[in-house]
């Protein structure tokens, strides 16, 4: 079995350039919530601000790895973006998952209403 780095030495010098730039293309497209506050021009006090937490609250969502998609959807848009979801299978185009943040819009509200119905 040929290992990756012979596979690519098989492939033509120009070919091989083309992969290392989209590469560098999709490398270059991904950010950590923190970079994409600061790319942003936000301080971590003003989105938290809009997201109706404290500093240390911002803080420590950046730092974590496992977020609620209704936690990102809301840092996302504090930040003037939009949350799209998008699934990826080989040999097929990526496919975007509608609908989650309407679904998680309404359990938040449910949940919502639970809550104030138990402190009454």
């Amino acid at each position: 079995m040929k290992t990756l780095e012979q596979k690519l030495k098989e492939i033509s010098p120009k070919r091989q350039e083309k992969i290392k730039a989209r590469t560098r293309e999709l490398v270059a497209r991904e950010m950590s919530l923190r970079e994409l506050r600061h790319a942003v021009n936000k301080t971590q006090k003003t989105l938290a601000r809009t997201l109706n937490m404290g500093q240390d609250g911002v803080s420590r969502l950046e730092k974590r790895s496992d977020l609620l998609l209704s936690t990102l959807r809301n840092y996302v848009e504090a930040v003037g973006g939009s949350l799209t979801l998008v699934a990826q299978f080989p040999d097929q185009e990526p496919i975007a998952i509608g609908g989650l943040g309407d679904i998680v819009a309404v359990k938040e509200n449910e949940k919502a209403k639970r809550r104030a119905a138990h402190a009454r």
